[in-house]
């Protein structure tokens, strides 16, 4: 007779461990995969997967796992850090570093609140992630499992997310155990990504009858007499609780009697009628220590740590070895790794829910209390206290005061619940009562409740006792004022802020330098914004305030680059750069400078400067491990500019909501995800695909546009609008689009000039001259603001040209674009100066222009572009010449990689992993994933290996 936990005992399942077992084998091969098993519980999911993958280790593959609880449901990456074992204690030397990068980046969030964007903060920690699985992958091929996704945290299913992107890519496994249809919205989303990226879902039903058969039979050693079959029918199907049965079938006759294959009737009354019932009576044949130690373990979770037991029941590990080992045996609990872990969870629960609930919540009372006294990692804590609803307890409340920052970083909605429960049980007049108001507050504006942050905000001015914070909860007052919308609001609170005369200075700078901002943006007093940020910026660094100093610095670059004072604008950022340095501290400040002196240097068409400052910025997010999703649209602007479109697309990626909040500091406005789904229109709609085009306008338009900053990143799209209407005949519809759309505001930052020469051509096309004119005074009043002529005295150039037909000032254009290496603003500049040649009758000049712009516009692959340039071209009998580019890029094949994606390629064909290839081409990792799915599908390919083949076909 044999245990029924036996992992040799086993049967049916054969077409699902086979679909497993053959992802297994192409994963050997360099193919990866997702699989999705779904069922009820018990049904076997977890141990069909623990069958199938038995053979990963023999084969070169390792697996790494974790189990999902409702216990850390709330702890934000909870379980994919203990999947990829990412741990400061760990033998790997990645996993230390991103555990020391993670530690950083969540306790900086809200550190002295220098104002961390939550995110970007979590995008970075799931591109920390990411990355690390990559590196894991380019070391061994990798299965990744989750078991009991329906009770992840959210944000560890937005890293398994993001992952099943990259399984064509690398010899990756993704696993994910669930019940069936699960409640959570975030884990249907993830089902249903599985199917879109073509992943295989195995939904387990009940073992059939013939199959519980066999299982009793191989335990028993004999069929089932028809008494015991009716026993185990009980099961309905359901292989756990058909284990359990037969275990207590085995454990009711004992070891001294005979192995028979039926049972009597005074047997089957003794035998446990419920699964709760079965575990109980299994606990019955360890001793009662081991069996108390068993019930405090399920406190902590399906797994537990021997150190966090030991402190709970207040023993030594030492002391619990017996018992743990008497568990062990008895099959309750299993090793997991540095871990133990119950063998099921619904074993783990039948525990838990057989201790009484009022015990139940004392026993998670005394826990936390035992916990917190030794010290132990507040998460730990956080989730006894939680359980408990334990409040008012001094001891309890003075750790929370200490711990409930680190809290707010790693897990803010518990960290708001646990705070809230204190205060509103009775808050001390005492300095802990301010602290813990000041931290709720920065709870709930981390996890986006503005208006109740809005409100907390006053409780924490009021029972503040220090200074500190004080000033603090006036700061996060106008930050979820800001959230909310309420400019006016905003501006009162900073009024009533710096109306305080024991204000700290280093606070007083930053509210002033906020104060500037808004300046700025509601009234367009420019003058008024530049004496305050002046004022901010004398005070912050009287007070060597680093962040005060750089925030009052970057509102001096807003002025001057409203005003167009391009190179004053530089300086400015400059400076701010310099006082914030390259530190692990004002990261999100530091991105946001980095895009703003990209946007100065564009301005002043300095583009292989723009591009260095881009290739620094790559740099230092390697070297730091906090990538600012903003970055990657700021150099898609740049790749769009400079004509790599393809490489612009590659750094937005498939999908704008992929990329965070795109947020700054103190900013909480979807202005830059306009731009995304604008720059997506206009390549796309250039590119002649009109239906794709047509689906980011829509998504584009549909959102709302509110804020200044709306205001200023909407212009790709409206171009793209604009180009919509042209190319459906509606000349004036595209004319009044750009025309109306591109009206600054006084304040507004928007760069009209660089689309104003597309509005001279639609407004002469239209025959509206008087409207040609106004478009080019506007471009004339650009070029005259620029401190420094620069991209606005470009432009103003081509539209002079156009209007006055005058090739003098279009070949000044075109020498000009030439000199800088403007790349797509050549193009159009050579297209008209073709125009007004073949006007003036030179033909073979024409001509050659055609050609020159063409040949451009068909590296680009903006087919429309050609279009419209041979039909500007046509009406004057010119057509480009037999020499001229005819035929289109490429699609498919070795011809149609860019030549970054042949790079890339080589690359990967080298050995090099994603990361790598993102340090060495100072990319971020994610467009480096985006340029391989292209190259995958470009050629037809189906991952690494496949790419390696085709590499050397083309180069040996």
């Amino acid at each position: 007779m044999k245990s029924a936990d036996d992992p040799n005992v086993w049967v049916g399942r054969s077409d699902e461990l086979a679909l497993i077992r053959a992802a297994l084998d192409n994963l050997n091969r360099g193919k990866g995969a997702i699989i999705w098993v779904e069922g009820e519980p018990g049904i076997g999911k977890s141990s069909l997967v623990a069958r199938a993958l038995e053979r990963a280790d023999p084969i070169g593959c390792q697996v790494l796992q974790a189990t999902a609880d409702q216990l850390t449901q709330q702890f934000p990456l909870a379980v994919m850090l203990d999947c990829l074992e990412v741990t400061p204690r760990s033998a790997d030397p990645r996993r230390v570093r991103t555990a020391q990068l993670l530690h950083e980046r969540r306790m900086r969030i809200f550190a002295a609140d220098e104002a961390g964007d939550i995110g970007d903060i979590g995008y970075a920690q799931i591109e920390l992630l990411v990355s690390l699985v990559d590196e894991i992958c380019a070391g061994s091929p990798t299965a990744i499992v989750l078991d009991d996704a329906q009770w992840a945290d959210d944000a560890s299913l937005l890293v398994w997310h993001r992952l099943t992107r990259a399984v064509d890519q690398l010899p990756l496994l993704l696993v994910a155990t669930c019940r069936t249809a699960p409640r959570r919205s975030g884990v249907r989303e993830l089902r249903s990504a599985v199917v879109r990226r073509g992943g295989t879902v195995i939904t387990l039903d009940k073992l059939p009858d013939a199959d519980a058969t066999a299982l009793v039979t191989q335990v028993l050693g004999a069929e089932p007499g028809p008494r015991l079959s009716a026993l185990t029918a009980q099961a309905l199907g359901n292989p756990l609780y058909l284990r359990e049965l037969i275990d207590a079938v085995i454990r009711e006759r004992g070891t001294d009697r005979p192995a028979g294959a039926d049972v009597s009737k005074e047997e089957i009354e003794r035998i446990p009628a419920s699964f709760s019932a079965i575990v109980d009576d299994r606990l019955r044949t360890i001793s009662p220590g081991s069996a108390d130690a068993l019930r405090n373990a399920a406190l902590l979770g399906s797994t537990f740590r021997v150190t966090d037991l030991a402190v709970v029941l207040g023993r030594t590990p030492s002391e619990l070895t017996e018992q743990l080992m008497d568990a062990s045996a008895a099959g309750i609990v299993v090793g997991a790794g540095t871990q133990l872990a119950f063998r099921h969870p619904l074993v783990r629960q039948a525990l838990y829910d057989g201790v009484p609930a009022a015990l139940r919540i004392a026993m998670h009372q005394q826990a936390a209390m035992a916990l917190a006294a030794a010290g132990a990692e507040p998460l730990r804590v956080a989730e006894q206290l939680l359980a408990s609803g334990e409040r008012g307890n001094a001891a309890l409340r003075s750790w929370l005061a200490q711990a409930h920052a680190t809290l707010i970083a790693r897990a803010p909605a518990i960290a708001a619940e646990l705070l809230r429960r204190e205060i509103d049980h009775s808050l001390p007049s005492d300095g802990v009562g301010g602290v813990l108001a000041l931290g709720l507050t920065r709870a709930l504006l981390s996890i986006g409740r503005h208006e109740e942050a809005a409100a907390q905000a006053g409780l924490a001015i009021a029972s503040a006792h220090e200074p500190e914070h004080r000033a603090e909860a006036h700061w996060l007052l106008v930050r979820a004022n800001s959230c909310l919308g309420r400019s006016d609001a905003a501006m009162q609170a900073i009024q009533r802020a710096l109306s305080w005369p024991q204000l700290p200075d280093a606070w007083r700078g930053r509210l002033l330098a906020l104060q500037a901002t808004y300046q700025r943006a509601t009234d367009g007093d420019l003058d008024t914004a530049d004496s305050t940020a002046q004022q901010a910026l004398r005070i912050a660094e009287t007070a060597a305030d680093a962040y005060a100093t750089a925030q009052a610095l970057i509102g001096l670059w807003l002025n001057h680059s409203v005003r167009r004072d391009h190179k004053g604008a530089l300086q400015c950022v400059d400076q701010a750069l310099a006082k914030l340095g390259d530190g692990p501290d004002n990261a999100d400040l530091r991105a946001f400078a980095v895009d703003s002196r990209i946007f100065s240097l564009q301005n002043l068409d300095r583009w292989a400067d723009a591009e260095a400052t881009l290739k620094h910025a790559r740099e230092l997010e390697q070297r730091s491990g906090y990538a600012a999703s903003s970055t990657q649209i700021t150099a898609a602007v740049l790749r769009y500019w400079l004509g790599q479109w393809d490489d612009a697309l590659a750094e937005l990626g498939p999908d704008p909501s992929e990329l965070g909040e795109l947020t700054y500091t103190g900013l909480r406005e979807p202005g830059p995800v306009l731009l995304w789904y604008g720059i997506a229109a206009l390549v796309a709609g250039r590119r002649n695909q009109r239906q794709v085009a047509s689906e980011y306008l829509r998504a584009g338009l549909s959102l709302p546009v509110t804020t200044v900053s709306d205001r200023e990143n909407r212009d790709f799209l409206l171009a793209a609008q604009a180009l919509a209407a042209e190319q459906n005949g509606d000349v004036s519809q595209a004319r009044a689009v750009l025309s109306d759309g591109l009206r600054r505001r006084p304040g507004e930052m928007t760069l009209v000039h660089q689309w104003l020469p597309d509005l001279v051509r639609l407004c002469l096309l239209a025959g509206d001259r008087p409207a040609a004119l106004a478009a080019a005074k506007l471009c004339g009043a650009e070029a005259d603001a620029e401190s420094e002529p620069a991209r606005a005295t470009a432009a103003l150039a081509r539209c002079v040209g156009l209007l006055d037909r005058d090739p003098a000032a279009l070949r000044e254009a075109v020498e000009h674009y030439r000199t800088v290496g403007a790349t797509l603003d050549l193009a159009g500049a050579l297209e008209d100066l073709a125009v007004v040649v073949a006007d003036r009758g030179s033909d073979a000049e024409a001509r050659l222009l055609l050609n020159e712009s063409s040949a451009v516009y068909h590296t680009l692959g903006a087919d429309w572009d050609v279009r419209r340039a041979d039909g500007r071209l046509r009406r004057y009998g010119i057509r480009r010449g037999v020499h001229g580019p005819r035929t289109r890029q490429r699609a498919t094949g070795w011809a149609a990689l860019t030549p970054t994606e042949q790079r890339i390629a080589v690359m990967v064909a080298e050995g090099a992993s994603t990361s790598s290839i993102a340090q060495t081409l100072f990319l971020s990792r994610r467009t480096v994933q985006t340029h391989i799915s292209n190259i995958l599908a470009k050629l037809g390919l189906h991952g690494r290996v496949e790419i390696a083949r085709e590499v050397y076909r083309h180069t040996a």
